[in-house]
C-alpha cells in the first residue's frame, strides 16, 4: 500500500481580531480574504501558495509558541521584504545571518504577536556545500 501525498491544506490561527489579522496576512501573501461569520479564510495567492484560516480565540494563548511560519524569498530580497512587512506593522524580533551557510533569516511578529520568519537561501554555489 502506498501512502498518498500529503499537502498543506491551510494554516489555522486563533486571533483576537480574525478580520484584522487576515487583512495583515492578505497584505503579506497577496491573497484576497473570504470572510465567513466570525472567521476568515485566506486562500492561496497562487500556485505554490498556502491557505490560512483565522478564527476567534477560544482560550488563553500559550506562553511559548510551539511553531511558526518560515516564508522564503529569493536570495538578495530578504531585507526589502522585511522592510515591506514592517511597513504593514509587523514587528522586528531578530536576525540570524551567519549561523548557517545555507540560510539567513529575519524573525518578525504579526499584529497579534505570532512569530514568523522571512528566509533566503543562497544559490548552491555560494553555500560552500
Amino acid at each position: 500500500m502506498t501512502t498518498p501525498p500529503i499537502t498543506l491544506g491551510a494554516i489555522n490561527l486563533e486571533a483576537r481580531n480574525p478580520a484584522a489579522l487576515a487583512e495583515f496576512w492578505a497584505s503579506v501573501t497577496g491573497a484576497v480574504p473570504s470572510p465567513g461569520g466570525d472567521s476568515v479564510y485566506l486562500p492561496p495567492a497562487g500556485p505554490g501558495g498556502f491557505a490560512m484560516f483565522f478564527q476567534p480565540v477560544t482560550g488563553p494563548r500559550p506562553e511559548h509558541q510551539a511553531f511558526h511560519l518560515d516564508l522564503t524569498v529569493p536570495w538578495g530580497s530578504r531585507q526589502a521584504e522585511v522592510e515591506r512587512l514592517l511597513s504593514l506593522r509587523a514587528t522586528y524580533q531578530w536576525d540570524v545571518l551567519d549561523e548557517f551557510p545555507h540560510v539567513q533569516w529575519t524573525t518578525l511578529a504579526d499584529r497579534e504577536g505570532n512569530l514568523f520568519c522571512v528566509a533566503e537561501h543562497p544559490p548552491t554555489d555560494q553555500q560552500g556545500v
